[in-house]
């Protein structure tokens, strides 16, 4: 029996998809962005183990506050690391007529089944550009790209984010690029973008981790708003 390896649950999440959402932070993820908050997901050491029955059991215990619109999102790290795992867990959450999310980098490569079991996908845009995605990153754009792919073959339904640091992707020139380029992708219901923020400084330095964006401020919530803003219109 497969068991998953989590790093963490946030019971009543608002802002991991539509409604109310048990949001599960699966433990382990082959990039290394520069502005990653949750670099102790990172490693694929051993953390909460159990399988995709134990999981859903707990999962329960919420549904009634899901109503009609909120559900599970399986997050990370990267949960598409755990495609078994994931996959019995989604097959699951369908046993219980539960609303499914994954919240991914789409940096993975068994997930042809999976997203059959996915209501909802939210997809993090590291980039659009080969060489700005591999500085960012650490890895090449190539499994990105055909994850998307598949979302679009299987025309699943899309949520895309996209995270706006100064002096990285900041620029009305970047985000009229941004809006060329979904204009391209179907299905795709809601954009957001959201504000680099440093938080996470504490956490590297517990972690022996050198924080790449030392010297870059957080972003300015009122003009990433404003870039929101030129992006949707």
């Amino acid at each position: 029996m497969v068991k998953g390896n989590i790093d963490s649950f946030e019971s009543m999440g608002l802002v991991d998809g539509p409604g109310v959402r048990f949001v599960v932070f699966m433990q382990g993820c082959p990039l290394r962005c520069a502005y990653c908050h949750n670099p102790e997901t990172w490693a694929d050491e051993k953390k909460i183990e159990m399988t995709a029955e134990e999981l859903v059991k707990k999962v329960l215990k919420y549904k009634p506050y899901f109503g009609d619109d909120g559900g599970v999102t399986f997050s990370g790290g990267e949960p598409l690391r755990q495609p078994k795992f994931l996959l019995e867990a989604l097959k699951e959450c369908k046993k219980y007529g539960i609303n499914t999310c994954l919240d991914t980098s789409g940096a993975g490569d068994e997930y042809d089944e999976i997203l059959d079991y996915v209501d909802l996908v939210i997809l993090d845009v590291k980039a659009i550009d080969a060489e700005k995605y591999k500085a960012l990153t650490g890895q090449n754009i190539e499994r990105y790209n055909r994850f998307l792919a598949t979302c679009q073959k299987k025309k699943k339904r899309l949520w895309l984010r996209q995270v706006i640091v100064p002096g990285h992707n900041d620029t009305e020139a970047d985000i009229l690029r941004l809006k060329e380029y979904i204009k391209n992708i179907e299905n795709v219901e809601r954009v957001e973008l959201l504000p680099y923020h440093s938080m996470a400084k504490e956490k590297y330095k517990k972690l022996g981790i050198k924080y790449r964006l030392e010297n870059v401020l957080d972003m300015d919530k009122e003009k990433c708003k404003k870039l929101e803003k030129l992006l949707n219109n």
